[in-house]
């Protein structure tokens, strides 16, 4: 069975934070059920500082509940799948690399699909709507610099979010 990361920190997380017993505690962390105990007692790991599980993306709230209602039941890690499909729901990280980049994503949305409002661009781009509408006014301080470029080549969106949130704005724009 796959244990968490820093096992130790995690069971003073879980001991202080939780109602679970010492022997879940014990099996999920691959500790023995003394030390644990131990633990409780405040006679071992107390320099430690507890590492939260939930933050972690190691366990859920659900599955703490779960466990703590059923003595008997065993805490099991939140799978690979699980965890990048509870990723995907959050903001994504772009690369310091990539961030000079948005104005050129920006300036060839605005010229290409003029459709997609500024939420849209904000959310398909990872940008502030004072960025977007600087760049729509031309009083961008690198306005002189911007290039329209395509935000999928550039790496910034996929070429789905970008149908997708083109096809969101044409439903939502009236036909004139």
């Amino acid at each position: 069975m796959t244990r968490p990361l820093m096992p130790k920190a995690t069971a003073v997380w879980l001991v202080d934070n939780t109602t679970l017993s010492f022997d879940q505690i014990a099996d999920f962390c691959g500790m023995h059920v003394l030390e644990i105990q131990a633990i409780a007692d405040g006679e071992v790991a107390s320099h430690i500082m507890g590492l939260d599980p939930v933050a972690g993306g190691q366990l859920t709230k659900e599955e703490i509940k779960r466990c703590e209602e059923d003595p008997k039941a065993q805490l099991t890690l939140v799978t690979r799948d699980e965890v990048a499909h509870l990723m995907k729901k959050g903001m994504k990280y772009t690369p310091m690399a990539k961030r000079a980049d948005r104005p050129d994503a920006i300036a060839w949305l605005i010229k290409n699909h003029p459709e997609l409002d500024d939420l849209q661009i904000v959310k398909l781009i990872r940008t502030t709507r004072p960025t977007i509408e600087s760049i729509r006014n031309k009083t961008h301080k690198n306005m002189d610099e911007i290039q329209a470029r395509n935000p999928v080549t550039l790496g910034l969106c996929t070429q789905d979010e970008l149908d997708k949130a083109v096809a969101v704005a044409v439903k939502v724009v009236p036909v004139s």
